[in-house]
């Protein structure tokens, strides 16, 4: 169960004495509305640091951009209300890569973000979709900084996306993750589904669901008669239980899956390690 955490109270909190210093990137490009979003919910509890790509890399996963120049702007720079800083850059690198340039060129090693958020995607991320997700890649990128993430996205690839939801559970999942932190290592995967906050469940803890694409590749021709493809397809429900991300989505929950940075499968390992023979 997830305690209610108005703004005043969040903030009246012992972990927030001091301001809260966050680092905010995305898939969906600097300009995208779920960034905006984001940037000024943070903006409510602490100083805000976008790196942003300067076009959309959905499905970069933590892919980084070897062998090309790179180029950094400062596309905004404001104060609000209440006296906390919002800085805003763009990056001509993959998510993964604005998360590097921001500990390395705003931050570092020693003076690292309070918090990292990456998102608002407008998209989907449940199930194998975080295999694929620039939004999730950013996030495991900030957790090898040992930097706290999280992944926020919200299951509609509308432009203009209703966030009125995310906008009524932020505090609430930002009071209970500065409360109770993952462990090391652990990033944390949000998706909301595309519903009116009212409609809304509740929160559940899940399990990435199982699933994958089919019918991936829809084949065209030029002008010219020559062949070429564009990357579709549908997805395939695999799961047999009820408890995967994408199903408590769709039944109308805002679901949570701790990642860890560490795949490797510690059970498999041991299993192999007692029947391969030398």
């Amino acid at each position: 169960m997830f305690w209610y955490f108005p703004t005043y109270i969040l903030l009246s909190l012992p972990y927030m004495e001091k301001k809260l210093e966050i680092l905010i990137t995305n898939d969906d490009s600097y300009t995208s509305k779920g960034l905006k979003t984001l940037v000024n919910l943070c903006s409510q509890i602490g100083n805000v640091t976008a790196v942003a790509p300067k076009t959309p890399q959905s499905g970069m996963s933590a892919a980084l951009s070897m062998g090309k120049p790179l180029f950094f702007n400062k596309e905004e720079e404001r104060v609000t209300a209440s006296g906390n800083k919002i800085t805003i850059y763009s990056f001509t690198g993959t998510p993964a890569d604005c998360v590097k340039m921001a500990m390395n060129k705003v931050f570092s090693r020693e003076r690292k973000p309070d918090l990292m958020f990456s998102g608002i995607n407008h998209g989907s991320n449940a199930s194998t979709a975080s295999v694929y997700s620039g939004t999730l890649g950013a996030t495991a990128e900030a957790t090898i900084y040992e930097v706290p993430a999280i992944a926020l996205s919200i299951d509609t690839h509308d432009p203009d996306a209703d966030f009125s939801a995310i906008e009524k559970w932020f505090f609430k999942i930002v009071g209970n993750y500065m409360e109770y932190p993952p462990q090391k290592g652990i990033y944390l995967n949000i998706n909301f589904p595309n519903i009116q906050p009212q409609y809304i469940k509740g929160l559940m803890f899940a399990h990435q669901g199982d699933g994958m694409w089919i019918n991936e590749f829809e084949e065209y021709a030029t002008p010219h008669g020559e062949p070429f493809y564009w990357i579709s397809g549908e997805f395939l429900d695999k799961a047999t239980d009820v408890e995967g991300d994408h199903t408590l989505m769709e039944e109308g929950y805002i679901t949570v899956v701790p990642h860890l940075v560490d795949s490797t499968s510690y059970r498999e390992k041991s299993r192999l390690e007692n029947l391969w023979k030398f």
